[in-house]
């Protein structure tokens, strides 16, 4: 190989390590914030759950703006970072927020954009998208303080470990679907939508996900909290999250291409914006607490 060849191959690398640094800088400073806030729940993760709604409803509502909408920004990043906090308030009993209040909230924020929008800034859909995208991240996300208070969970321990399961099938779905689409590549998932993805990797995924969802249950969730799930409940548990994960990514996705833009931010170097590392928790977070209702059960102690 010429000189000149072999220059011309060389910067490829050089321009993908500078990306993955960042990613792995983001992952070596999130991921132990994570484990904290998840150890600690309550206060602490109520923050961070306000925080991570904040952000999400902020990114949500300039794709909503971009795409030719016209949210009541900044009432909807209020009412996402508003929910975790309400929700963490019930749990401690300081504040008993009626069902009722929700409804009053919705009026509030109709009426509102009735005055701030006018006639021809589309109200209705200014409050609609205000409204869901509120609800869509802080009201979702909020689930995580819900799953480190699971019923059956008791103790810091049971509690953590609870809400550190759906969120390591996140990551072990996300991981298969990227390495086994790769390798087999093969027909699209859904190519109107995100044309990377592929059948195989969201099998890839899904089996992954299994994998990881047994082993977790039997050398951890077991031994330390004292939970568990039939040998088929913990499949249907994995798969449930995996479905769930997936359908995230690709409504994140959908949203993004329908207002014509790359990434949600520019928040997580390496990562994008919130919306894009938080998409598939939107919906994992509350089927995984629909499913362990379902299927988690206490294991007696001998």
């Amino acid at each position: 190989m010429s000189n000149s060849a072999a220059n011309s191959v060389a910067p490829t690398p050089a321009k993908k390590s500078p990306e993955l640094a960042k990613r792995v800088a983001v992952a070596v400073v999130g991921v132990p914030l994570l484990l904290w806030a998840f150890w600690m729940g309550d206060a602490a993760l109520a923050t961070l759950l306000a925080a991570m709604s904040s952000v999400s409803a902020f990114e949500f509502m300039r794709i909503a703006k971009v795409g030719g909408m016209n949210p009541l920004s900044a009432i909807g990043v209020v009412l996402a970072a508003l929910i975790p906090i309400a929700v963490h308030a019930q749990f401690l009993h300081v504040v008993n927020i009626p069902n009722v209040a929700a409804v009053l909230v919705m009026l509030a924020v109709v009426t509102v954009s009735i005055w701030m929008r006018g006639t021809n800034g589309k109200p209705l859909g200014a409050a609609a998208v205000t409204l869901f995208g509120a609800a869509y991240t802080g009201g979702t996300l909020s689930f995580a303080y819900a799953l480190r208070y699971f019923g059956y969970a008791v103790g810091n321990t049971a509690g953590a470990l609870v809400l550190i399961l759906p969120v390591l099938l996140t990551w072990s779905s996300d991981t298969g679907a990227y390495f086994v689409g790769r390798a087999f590549k093969g027909p699209k998932l859904l190519p109107a939508v995100s044309p990377a993805k592929t059948i195989s990797g969201s099998v890839g995924g899904l089996l992954l996900t299994v994998v990881v969802c047994i082993l977790y249950v039997k050398y951890s969730l077991g031994p330390y909290a004292q939970l568990g799930f039939t040998p088929w409940g913990a499949i249907l548990f994995a798969v449930g999250i995996s479905v769930a994960a997936q359908l995230g990514d690709l409504v994140e996705s959908l949203y993004k291409r329908e207002a014509g833009v790359k990434d949600s931010g520019t928040l997580l170097p390496g990562h994008g914006g919130a919306l894009d590392r938080f998409d598939s928790l939107f919906f994992v977070l509350p089927v995984a607490y629909a499913l362990y209702w379902a299927l988690l059960i206490p294991i007696p102690t001998t």
